[in-house]
C-alpha cells in the first residue's frame, strides 16, 4: 500500500510543507478518533487528471474504544466530490459542517463532521468524521471527551493542530482509554476518568482532584506546567519508590496560540519499567560473563607465553606461541561483545584487533603493510568466533611465510579484503610475496594452522576455501578466498 507522501505526489498538487504537515497529523489524529468515538479519513483534493471536486483519501483511522463503521480500508480511493457536499463546503469555507452521508452496507444514514484541515494559510485537506452510534444516553465522561475533541477540531481549523513539535498517541505513549486529566487555564483539575483517578492513588493521591490543582494535592507535574505555559507537549515520567512509574503526556488545548487547558494522558508503565531493568541487569551480566572469558583466555594467552620463553626447544616455543595467537583470536571476539552484549557482533572492530595483533608479532626484516577494505557488518556470534581465529591464522602465515626473501628496504603487502552480501560473507587475503610451492594442496596442509583453517571452514562454518597463486603479471604472490553462509 501506498504511503500518504506517495499517494500525495500521484494523486493530489500538495507541496512539501502541506505532506510534511498531514504527516504529523497521522501521528496524532488517533486521539481524535478515540475521542469522538469515531471513524476518520482523510480527504485531500484530487489532480487536475481527476473529475472536478473529486477528493483522494490519503489515511483512515479506526477508533480503538468503539465498533467501526467502515470495514473496507478506502486509502487510495477516489471519492465523488457529489457524494461529499460538507467536504466541498468544508474546502470553501475553512470552517466545520455537519450532516449525514449514506454508507454502503447502513440502511441508516451516519452522521458526518467535515473538519478542515490548515497548513499555513490554506486549507490543504479534510478530515471526516464518521460517528457511530452511542450506547444510550452519553455519559458524563462522553461528554467530556466529545468537548475535548470540539477543542482540538478548533485548532484543527486553525493550523495549531497538529503541533509542529511532538506526535501524541504515538507508539509508546498512553491512549485515550488509559485514562484523563483534563486541566483548565489555570491549572485546575477539571475531571479525570476512572482509570485515571486509579493512576492518581498508584501515586498515594486519594482526595478528589476535581476543582484543586495536582499540586495541591502533593502530586508536582513540572510537564502540565510547562505545557500550559509554552503551549507545547510535554511527557513526564513520575516514580513513586522503585515498583511504580506513571507517565503523563500532556497535550496543550490552545485559543489563538493560548494555552487554555491541558488534556493529560496517563499511563501505568510500572511493568515495562520493570522489564527494562530486568533487561538492563540481564545485559550487565552478560557483559560481565564475556569480561571474565575474555580475562581468563588473555590470562592462559599470558602463560603460553611465559611457558615459550623457556622452553629451549624452537619446535615447541613455536607450537606455544601459536597455540597462544589462537587463544588471543577468541578472546578479541569477546572483548568486543564485553562492550555490547548480544547474539552478533561488529565484526569490523575484531578485524581491527587481529591486524594490531599480527603487525606486533611480526618479525619481519622488511617493512610491511596490512591493508583493509570492505566490511563484513554485523555476524551472528557462532560465525565471527571461528571466522576471526581463520582470518588471523591466514594473515599469519602470509606474515610469516611470504616475504621470507625480502630484505630491508623491501616492502611486503597483505591486502585483507571484505565483503558481505546479506547471504556469503567473504574474505580475501592476497600478499605481494612468494607465492605457494609448486606442489602446495589445501586438500593436504602442510602446517597445523592449515589444517585449523581449513576444518574451521568446511566443517563449522560450512564455507568453502580457495588458495592459489597470482600471476607475475598481476603482481604474483598468494590468494585465498573464504567464503561462509552468514546465516550459519
Amino acid at each position: 500500500m501506498a504511503t500518504l507522501p506517495e499517494l500525495a505526489a500521484l494523486r493530489t498538487t500538495l507541496d512539501e510543507p502541506a505532506v510534511e504537515h498531514l504527516q504529523r497529523l497521522l501521528g496524532a489524529w488517533s486521539l481524535l478518533a478515540d475521542l469522538s468515538f469515531s471513524d476518520m479519513l482523510l480527504l485531500a483534493r484530487a489532480d487536475v487528471g481527476s473529475h472536478a471536486h473529486d477528493y483522494v483519501v490519503l489515511a483512515q483511522v479506526r477508533p480503538n474504544n468503539r465498533s467501526t463503521l467502515l470495514s473496507d480500508d478506502l486509502v487510495g480511493t477516489t471519492q465523488v466530490g457529489a457524494r461529499w457536499p460538507l467536504v466541498s463546503e468544508a474546502f470553501a469555507t475553512g470552517q466545520r459542517h455537519e450532516g449525514e452521508v449514506h454508507l454502503d452496507g447502513l440502511d441508516e444514514p451516519v452522521p458526518v463532521w467535515a473538519l478542515p484541515v490548515r497548513s499555513g494559510s490554506e486549507v490543504v485537506a479534510v478530515v471526516v468524521r464518521l460517528q457511530g452510534p452511542l450506547r444510550g444516553p452519553a455519559s458524563l465522561y462522553e461528554k467530556s471527551y466529545l468537548q475535548i475533541f470540539s477543542r482540538l477540531c478548533t485548532m484543527l481549523a486553525d493550523g495549531s493542530f497538529p503541533y509542529r513539535e511532538a506526535d501524541v498517541a504515538g507508539p509508546g505513549l498512553p491512549r485515550v482509554g488509559d485514562g484523563i486529566i483534563l486541566i483548565d487555564g489555570r491549572g485546575l483539575t477539571e475531571f479525570a476518568t476512572p482509570n485515571a483517578t486509579q493512576v492518581l492513588h498508584r501515586l498515594g493521591v486519594y482526595t478528589s482532584a476535581e476543582g484543586r490543582s495536582l499540586k495541591n494535592l502533593g502530586l508536582r507535574v513540572r510537564a502540565i506546567e510547562r505545557a500550559l505555559e509554552f503551549g507545547n507537549p510535554e511527557i513526564e515520567e513520575i516514580d513513586r519508590g522503585s515498583d511504580i512509574s506513571i507517565m503523563f503526556h500532556c497535550v496543550p488545548l490552545l485559543e489563538a496560540g493560548v494555552a487554555t487547558g491541558v488534556l493529560v494522558l496517563v499511563r501505568d508503565v510500572s511493568d515495562l519499567r520493570h522489564l527494562n531493568r530486568l533487561v538492563v541487569s540481564k545485559d550487565a551480566a552478560i557483559k560481565e560473563v564475556h569480561h571474565r572469558v575474555k580475562n581468563n583466555l588473555q590470562t592462559i594467552s599470558s602463560l603460553l607465553r611465559l611457558q615459550a620463553r623457556r622452553d629451549d626447544d624452537p619446535k615447541s616455543r613455536s607450537a606455544l606461541l601459536e597455540a597462544e595467537r589462537r587463544i588471543r583470536s577468541i578472546a578479541v571476539v569477546h572483548e568486543v561483545l564485553s562492550r555490547e552484549p548480544g547474539e552478533e557482533v561488529a565484526f569490523n572492530e575484531i578485524v581491527a584487533s587481529l591486524v594490531l595483533m599480527v603487525e606486533e608479532q611480526s618479525l619481519l626484516s622488511c617493512e610491511l603493510e596490512l591493508v583493509v577494505d570492505g566490511d563484513l557488518g554485523t555476524l551472528a556470534t557462532d560465525v565471527a568466533t571461528p571466522l576471526a581465529i581463520v582470518i588471523a591464522e591466514l594473515l599469519m602465515n602470509a606474515v610469516e611465510h611470504a616475504f621470507v626473501d625480502f630484505v630491508e628496504g623491501d616492502l611486503g603487502i597483505v591486502t585483507l579484503h571484505l565483503k558481505n552480501d546479506g547471504a556469503w560473507a567473504t574474505a580475501e587475503i592476497r600478499d605481494n610475496g612468494r607465492g605457494l610451492s609448486s606442489n602446495f594442496s589445501v586438500e593436504v596442509p602442510t602446517s597445523l594452522g592449515l589444517s585449523i583453517v581449513r576444518d574451521l571452514v568446511r566443517n563449522q562454518l560450512r564455507g568453502s576455501i580457495e588458495m592459489r597463486n597470482v600471476d607475475a603479471a598481476q603482481g604474483g604472490g598468494a590468494y585465498v578466498a573464504i567464503r561462509v553462509p552468514v546465516a550459519n
